[in-house]
């Protein structure tokens, strides 16, 4: 696949970049508490913000006319115009240097960093590499890389294919019960502006992906372990790593689990309903 030249005509995307400012306004921060089940008016500015809720800010403002047909951006506009057509969060390494603040003027740089074909037991993928860089105040506040994979498009009528399950760990020392309700997931996709379809539009998830229904949304499964582990945290976060092993459905209750800390590092993952492995996370934290 290397050798294709559609995606030999890719590489020169690799480094591309843009700047998106925000400013991190107290009514955002209030969605967000209120969305993670806390107490919006806790929240004044000036406040300091968890270090791992800076993802949940910067969203891809994409202009209506410029949205594909699976709700995302459509690529060619900054994203690299990758030749298959389904788009799925695969998993994310940051570091996290700082905190946002509740007012923060703050920036982003948006770097393509990679673009590699592969080969999979699913068929033919692409897993392109973005990455964050957060400053506010002056100061590095979190370095952030994004996978994405793209894959091929599922014939019609066809189910979409999805890696073999393996068990997810025995012996875990807490567990979460989440449901991953409908409206916890429409509000995260609108608390980070994400109009991907397979989320929200079953129909869409069903006759054109080939899902059982609508798909969870990654980027809040990670959230929810985030915010899972740092209930047990024994120290301020320095950065994560994390890997979506398969999808899970809007609707399902999932169980999210991890081991006790071990030193400054904390491994925790996420129990599919069949007790299959669905995404993992370590954690590792300041000395």
């Amino acid at each position: 696949m290397s050798d294709d030249p559609e995606i030999a005509a890719l590489r020169p995307w690799i480094g591309r970049s843009r700047l998106q400012e925000e400013e991190i306004g107290l009514a955002a921060v209030r969605r967000i508490a209120s969305m993670l089940d806390q107490d919006p008016d806790a929240w004044h500015r000036g406040d300091p913000l968890p270090a791992h809720w800076f993802g949940l800010f910067f969203a891809d403002l994409a202009r209506q006319s410029a949205i594909g047909p699976d709700g995302h951006a459509r690529k060619g506009e900054f994203l690299p115009p990758i030749p298959l057509p389904r788009r799925m969060g695969a998993g994310r390494r940051a570091r996290l240097h700082g905190v946002l603040h509740v007012g923060d003027a703050a920036e982003k740089t948006i770097e393509v960093a990679d673009i590699v074909p592969k080969q999979a037991r699913t068929g033919r993928i692409v897993v392109l590499t973005m990455r964050q860089t957060i400053r506010a105040r002056g100061e590095l506040v979190a370095v952030d890389e994004f996978d994405a994979v793209y894959r091929e498009a599922v014939p019609p009528g066809s189910s979409s294919t999805a890696t073999p399950p393996v068990p997810a760990p025995a012996g875990a020392a807490w567990t979460d019960a989440v449901p991953l309700d409908p409206v916890l997931v429409f509000r995260y996709s609108a608390v980070t502006w994400n109009g991907h379809r397979i989320h929200y539009d079953a129909d869409y998830a069903r006759e054109v992906e080939g899902y059982p229904a609508a798909v969870q949304n990654g980027g809040l499964t990670m959230q929810l372990m985030l915010e899972s582990a740092m209930r047990r945290a024994p120290g301020r976060l320095a950065g994560f790593t994390a890997r979506l092993r398969r999808p899970l459905f809007v609707g399902q209750t999932a169980q999210f689990c991890g081991a006790a800390p071990e030193g400054n590092r904390m491994d925790c993952w996420v129990a599919a309903p069949d007790g299959s492995l669905a995404a993992e996370m370590s954690l590792e934290f300041a000395a």
